[in-house]
């Protein structure tokens, strides 16, 4: 079983790069934004809540995020392994990751960074939100107000990661095949 977290700053390419990377190596995608979506769209408890934070541009609390995405990994265990996208993203969820992982004698691999440069990946959510109807990406407020979040909350999972040997940094900036290339190259080596 390879477990994977495809790791990145909102916009980095991380659900365009989950879908190549899931056929290629037969992995089941868990999106966070997609789970929180479905819960949205269908109105559910979860999503209420989770609806609250995400408008704000704020990050949805740990322990609701964990909920969604225990409830959708019971629903694939006969897989071959997860591509967990926007999933962990503090340290909190990570430690709740590795404990939900091992109730199944089951870990994270690697955890796989897309890298590219706020200003890029802004421009990329603002032409995004354009077509996705999704409100935190029509706002570069919102999108700013994520990034410091993700700094504050997200980023230190590279250290966190480090420290297991399972981090490995990928340029995020390229044409969509030069990046699946390099994520192949990391993933082939595991």
């Amino acid at each position: 079983m390879i477990n994977i977290v495809l790791f990145g700053k909102p916009g980095a390419g991380k659900g365009t790069q989950a879908e190549f990377l899931k056929g290629k190596y037969n992995l089941t995608h868990i999106s966070t934004g997609d789970v929180f979506r479905y819960h949205l769209k269908n109105n559910t408890e979860l999503g209420k809540l989770a609806r609250i934070f995400m408008d704000a541009g704020d990050l949805v609390p740990d322990e609701l995020t964990i909920k969604m995405l225990q409830d959708e990994v019971e629903r694939h265990t006969d897989t071959k392994g997860f591509l967990f996208d926007g999933f962990p993203r503090t340290i909190a969820q990570a430690q709740a990751l590795d404990v939900f992982l091992a109730t199944k004698s089951w870990e994270v691999t690697a955890t796989i960074a897309l890298e590219a440069n706020d200003e890029v990946l802004i421009q990329r959510l603002l032409e995004r939100g354009k077509t996705s109807g999704r409100i935190d990406d029509q706002d570069e407020e919102k999108i700013r107000n994520r990034y410091v979040e993700y700094n504050e909350k997200t980023a230190p999972l590279i250290e966190y990661y480090s420290k297991q040997n399972k981090f490995y940094p990928v340029n995020g900036i390229g044409s969509i095949a030069e990046i699946t290339e390099r994520l192949s190259t990391v993933i082939d080596k595991l």
